[in-house]
Formats: structure tokens, sequence, C-alpha cells
């Protein structure tokens, strides 16, 4: 559901859902709830209502945090694990010049159709949060069988074979891990806690009693703002290749490997 609603619309829609969202049932409770119990205008209940929100609001605060710092680093090592994918490639390209020019149009040639399988095949399919390992797998089996079936005669050519060999076991590492990110997401204990505590946290705002109507509007409308956009946030980092703020395929389309898309 999460992916879908990133993918189906903008963040700035999406913020004024949940946001919009929190702030409308936030002043619909107490609009309600001060019809309902004219007892609360007074503050009688506030001491036992300040002591449990300020507690749950700590406690709520503290996990939340922690979701968010943790998404948020997961986002960035998305990022840089398909950086770094790409500059590993890209190292194949160069140091196929090293070898004779039949060899070095099959590396690249084989290169080329793997960076087309992630950004044309793959990509849209982790958008989605369901990768298919096996729509590369042919594209890597094709880029180790063009070394498989080349001998370096050169010296050059065999400290250039030898790297390259070692360069694509490191794209294939960094191919299971950009993978293994794309299903990522929270754990269903976390996102109770998050959406849930979200749902608990919002009416017990309704119960601290305020005389002024508008000062009482003030208070709930911002507190709910803030939990929707939160809640918002927590979405957004939970899937990193879905959404406006999703890792791009960019760093596949750039340097020595913008030829590939000419």
């Amino acid at each position: 559901m999460g992916i879908w609603l990133l993918n189906n619309f903008s963040t700035f829609t999406l913020a004024v859902l949940l946001g919009g969202g929190a702030v409308l049932v936030a002043v619909t409770g107490t609009l309600l709830l001060r019809r309902g119990l004219s007892r609360l205008t007074d503050g009688t209940y506030n001491d036992m209502v300040g002591v449990v929100l300020s507690m749950y609001a700590a406690i709520y605060g503290i996990i939340l945090a922690f979701v968010v710092v943790a998404e948020w680093e997961t986002l960035n090592d998305a990022e840089r694990n398909v950086a770094a994918e790409a500059t590993q490639t890209a190292e194949v390209v160069r140091a196929a010049s090293a070898f004779p020019p039949e060899q070095e149009r099959r590396v690249t040639d084989a290169v080329g159709a793997y960076v087309h399988a992630i950004v044309e095949k793959q990509w849209p399919l982790m958008r989605d949060g369901r990768p298919d390992p096996g729509l590369t797998n042919p594209e890597v089996v094709g880029l180790y069988r063009v070394f498989q079936e080349y001998e370096p005669k050169t010296e050059a050519e065999k400290v250039y074979y030898e790297q390259s060999v070692s360069t694509l076991g490191d794209v294939a590492a960094a191919r299971r891990t950009r993978l293994a990110d794309a299903q990522q997401s929270l754990p269903p204990l976390l996102n109770v806690l998050i959406y849930g505590g979200a749902l608990i946290m919002l009416p017990l705002t309704f119960l601290y009693g305020i005389k002024s109507l508008r000062a009482q509007l003030m208070f709930v409308v911002s507190v709910a703002a803030l939990i929707g956009v939160s809640l918002l946030l927590c979405l957004t980092l939970d899937h990193p290749f879905s959404g406006d703020l999703s890792v791009s395929p960019a760093p596949f389309k750039e340097g020595v490997l913008a030829q590939f898309w000419r």
C-alpha cells in the first residue's frame, strides 16, 4: 500500500493528504469533544492528561527519531551502493581498452547490455518493491563469459584481465545489495508502533482542556501536522526506490557509461 501511494501521488500531495487528514481529524475531534464534554474546557483533567501526554510523547518521539535516523542511513547506503555499482561497471569498460579490439568490443557490448537491463527492466520493478534477480542474470552471465572465453597474452593484458575479473565480483556483490535494498521495509512491529502510536497520541491531545477554542485548536493542529509530516517521512524513507525521493539510476547513465545511451 505504501509503495502504491508513493508511486501514484507526489510528495506534496501525500503531505496534504496525511498532514491535512491529521489536522482535519484533530479539529473535528476537538470540536465534538468540547461540545459533548464541556467540563474539559475548565481544565479539570489537565494534570492527569498532561502527565500521560508528556510521557507518551517522549516515548513516541524516541521511537520515531530512531526509525527516521535508521531509514535515512538506509537510503544513503542505497544511494552509495548504486553509485559504487555504476563506478565498478565503468571500470570494467575502461580496463577493456587494454585488450585487443575484438575483445574490447565484446566487453563493451556485454556491459552495455547489462546497464540497459538494469535501467529498463529491473528498475521499474524495484520501484514497485518486487525486483526480479532473474531479469539481469543473462547479462551477468554474459559478462563473465566474455572473460572466461578470453585468454590474455601480454603482461599488460593479464594485469587488466585480473583487475576486471575482480571488479566483476564487486559488481555482482553491489547488485545483490541493491536488490536487497529494494525489498527492505520496516518490520511489522515497528509499523504498529509508528502508525498505531500516532492514532493513540492524536486523540490524547483532544483531552487537554483550554478555555480558548482558538488556543486549543492551535495546539491540536500543530501536533497533528507534526504527526502527519512525520508519518510521511517514515513512509518515504521506508522505500528507497519508490516515490519522488527515490534512488535514481542516473549513475548508470553518466561518465563512461553515457556512451550506451546515445
